[in-house]
């Protein structure tokens, strides 16, 4: 489930809670419109906590390489994948 479809949920249980005035035998459609909020409120939750972008880096050290003065130095390089 992504954003889109959560928002969707939501805005479908807000219609089903509180706009709608109408009866089913059976079923209370506000129960059903506040099940859909949460559904989707937890679906973006999660959509959020697991798919959304990471900043990931990655360290490499080369030890032992030697300049041109003959000294030993250690080099290390940082890339990063930065997602905007």
């Amino acid at each position: 489930m992504g954003i889109g479809a959560g928002i969707f949920l939501i805005a479908a249980g807000a219609i089903l809670a509180f706009a709608l005035h109408t009866t089913v035998s059976g079923i209370s459609l506000v129960t059903v419109g506040v099940i859909l909020m949460i559904v989707g409120a937890l679906g973006i939750a999660l959509d959020l906590a697991l798919f959304a972008p990471r900043r990931r880096r990655v360290v490499t050290t080369q030890p032992g390489v030697a300049d041109y003065t003959g000294t030993t130095v250690r080099r290390t390089t940082t890339t990063s994948d930065d997602v905007y």
